[in-house]
């Protein structure tokens, strides 16, 4: 197939695999392991190397198929750290959860921290900008042939919400996703590493993220895996307001699995989560109900 030739979707019960991640029946599940002071759920937690360590290794135990290491929030209204400070923190984590036989990936937008990651035991890249901030990113993803997720995006997290404008939010994110695969086919990234991210909560206001959800089947017949990062954001604290009250991130736990549940359902790849156990039930009843959805009931003789 050529570049910029996309192919048609897998159906939900039809799984698909990218090379240098778990393979299995059932939705992927990523674990968060945020080594910031500053992250909007957990921030400042596992800013320890130790702390980090400990939590990747726990997801893993919990049933996380892949941990996710980041070490720069992209909070809204969050500002840069400097490349040297990111590594600072993400390295050694990375290097000690790898050596413990995890699959883990770096959560950043620059090449020189990915490739960083990578060589110390690293086994993707998840990119929140699409390659859009770092052009080097796209030739450093073909040359590893490693995982990449590419997640739509628009602009860095200081301003992305003055960004969320839109007359169909599935259509240009799906056009613009589109964009972003052709230009890393065209670098020579392997079509089989990429893994599209409609980026639910980057330049993207709660409205705009249940018709993302609503509509997965328009993201997935650009026909690569999609992964969803619904994870205690904040469009599902605003659904959960009793009030003048909004729940904190960790009380947003069983939306995001209800979440994660329905877009496995509906065929998703893999979902981004900060807590592992209600996620791993909810994407395992959807494996269920999609494989009894697509098998006819076995018939009956009839006497």
């Amino acid at each position: 197939m050529t570049p910029g030739t996309l192919a048609a979707p897998a159906t939900p019960r039809l799984r698909q695999h990218v090379p240098g991640f778990p393979r299995r029946d059932r939705c992927l599940i990523m674990g968060i392991v945020n080594v910031t002071p500053d992250s909007f759920s957990d921030g400042g937690t596992y800013l320890a190397a130790a702390s980090a360590i400990h939590h990747g290794l726990a997801l893993a135990r919990a049933g996380a198929d892949i941990i996710d290491v980041g070490g720069e929030s992209t909070r809204p209204g969050a500002r840069r750290v400097a490349a040297a400070e990111e590594e600072r923190r993400v390295l050694p984590v990375i290097r000690e959860l790898s050596a413990a036989g995890l699959t883990v990936t770096v959560d950043t937008t620059r090449s020189r921290v990915a490739e960083a990651a990578l060589a110390a035991g690293g086994a993707g890249i998840n990119d929140i900008s699409g390659g859009l901030a770092d052009p080097a990113m796209a030739r450093l993803a073909a040359d590893a042939h490693v995982p990449y997720i590419a997640m739509h995006w628009r602009g860095l997290s200081r301003d992305m919400q003055q960004r969320a404008v839109y007359t169909d939010v599935v259509a240009e994110v799906t056009a613009e996703l589109r964009a972003r695969l052709e230009s890393l086919l065209q670098t020579g990234v392997d079509r089989q590493q990429v893994v599209l991210d409609p980026g639910l909560g980057f330049a993207k206001q709660p409205a705009h993220n249940w018709q993302l959800l609503n509509r997965l089947a328009e993201l997935r017949a650009l026909g690569q895996p999609v992964l969803i990062g619904a994870s205690r954001k904040a469009f599902l604290g605003t659904l959960l307001r009793s009030g003048d009250r909004t729940p904190a991130p960790p009380a947003r736990d069983m939306a995001t699995a209800a979440v994660s549940a329905l877009a496995a359902a509906a065929g998703a790849y893999c979902v981004r989560v900060h807590d592992v156990p209600p996620t791993l039930d909810a994407v395992r009843v959807a494996a269920e109900w999609t494989a009894s959805h697509s098998d006819p009931a076995p018939s009956k003789e009839v006497q």
